[in-house]
């Protein structure tokens, strides 16, 4: 679940099998880049096999499987998604057994990515979906389910509640041979970390089902504060297993599970971006307090690994909105179809509240959420109640404050931290701040 890849070929067969249990309906449906489809012809069923112009088709597989085939080259920029959902009309999908999906390239029929689904109370899902990322289309495995059949579909993407007419019983299809799976470095983590990781992905997702949300694709971005106040969180390690705890966030939610990262005091510094995979060498050296001070201090530096940030840089006070600023640059000068998610976590003694109001002010005409997360009783400034500051566009920000971030679950951590994001998701595209 989550894990993408790139699809280098221009048509493709997206198959979905079982091997018992009772029948499923397959179809893939047309997105624009707000999630929606346009119109009811945008549903591309057994019984509606071709959309407009034949870029997508119901095609079927010789054993029996739903599936259909998309010509990417052929699909109109308007169609920024292609999802291959499914459904049943008699009982759960947890009753059916052997459950999968296959990307396929249609001309040579070679197997791109394998995705075994194990759904429970679902009657309806989606199951993976095609995308455009920066020009390019890519592949998802999703695997988000509805416990209200084709109706919670259709509620979702704009679908008329009508679903097609249900397949035809026949044989259960002939399993589908194993393929090797496609991940993101996600094998590369030791087992604990990657359990970890396993788990909180999930934890993520029903956080955002609890919101209305299933299949979304962001951008996210971590900030994590340095300054002096913040030393005794580091030793302690907090800071470290709050980072790993946001690497489930963009694991499932971004396309390709990178998380870009920024660390600030006095001064903002990016760091370098952190890739799955390398979670565990990133932990020890990008989130760290060493060498804090000021600079021209007489003191014989550490050496850096490549990549690090002379923390001597950084400082000790808070200038949240320098950073504020530097992750703002970046997203305009970074455009991609997405919203951005920023994870902001800070220790407070905020008190650059006018600046740090002006930014975000500025910011709510742009295409990010700000969510802010307090570890501790201090001072938060203007971030304790931006929430009721009139005249923006959209209520771009969110905040709480929590007195120990370890004593907190990991599922009660991610319900708080993600119950702004798909109120402000339905704001910016009703607003047009989103398209």
């Amino acid at each position: 679940m989550g894990a993408n890849l790139p699809v280098d070929v221009d048509r493709v067969r997206l198959e979905l099998g079982r091997a018992d249990g009772p029948a499923v309906s397959a179809a893939a449906l047309l997105l624009t880049g707000a999630g929606r489809v346009r119109s009811g012809a945008d549903l591309v069923a057994r019984d509606q096999p071709g959309a407009p112009g034949d870029a997508v088709r119901h095609v079927g597989t010789p054993d029996g499987a739903e599936a259909v085939e998309v010509d990417l080259a052929a699909l109109p920029d308007s169609t920024e998604r292609v999802a291959l959902c499914a459904w049943t009309g008699s009982g759960t999908l947890g009753r059916v057994t052997g459950l999968r999906l296959r990307l396929v390239a249609a001309g040579s029929g070679t197997v791109l990515a394998h995705f075994d689904m194990a759904p429970r109370s679902e009657t309806a899902l989606v199951a993976g979906e095609l995308y455009r990322r920066e020009g390019r289309w890519r592949f998802r495995a999703v695997g988000q389910g509805y416990d209200h059949g084709f109706a919670g579909l259709a509620a979702d993407f704009g679908l008329p509640p009508a679903p097609p007419r249900a397949p035809r019983p026949g044989p259960a299809p002939r399993p589908a041979p194993p393929a090797r799976p496609q991940t993101r470095g996600e094998e590369l983590l030791p087992a604990d970390m990657g359990e970890r990781l396993s788990l909180r992905k999930q934890q993520v997702a029903t956080s955002l089902r609890k919101g209305g949300l299933t299949g979304v694709t962001a951008r996210v971005i971590l900030v994590l504060d340095a300054s002096g106040s913040m030393s005794g969180l580091y030793a302690k390690g907090t800071v470290a297993r709050v980072a790993e705890r946001m690497a489930a966030v963009a694991a499932l939610l971004d396309d390709d599970g990178t998380m870009q990262a920024w660390t600030f005091a006095t001064r903002p510094a990016r760091l370098p971006d952190l890739h799955l995979g390398e979670l565990p060498e990133w932990l020890r050296l990008h989130v760290r307090v060493g060498q804090l001070g000021v600079i021209g201090r007489k003191k014989r530096p550490k050496s850096r690994a490549d990549g690090q940030v002379d923390m001597r840089t950084v400082g000790i006070q808070n200038e949240e909105q320098k950073v504020i600023a530097d992750v703002r640059a970046y997203v305009r000068d970074h455009p991609v179809p997405l919203p951005t998610l920023v994870l902001f976590f800070s220790d407070g003694g905020v008190y650059r509240s006018k600046e740090i109001e002006r930014e975000l002010r500025a910011a709510a005409d742009e295409p990010v959420f700000w969510q802010f997360v307090g570890l501790g009783r201090s001072h938060y400034g203007v971030l304790e109640y931006f929430d009721t500051l009139p005249g923006r566009t959209v209520d771009n920000v969110g905040f709480f404050a929590v007195d120990d971030v370890d004593q907190v679950a990991d599922p009660e951590l991610y319900d708080r931290l993600l119950s702004e994001f798909p109120l402000w998701l339905g704001a910016a595209r009703e607003a047009g701040v989103l398209r």
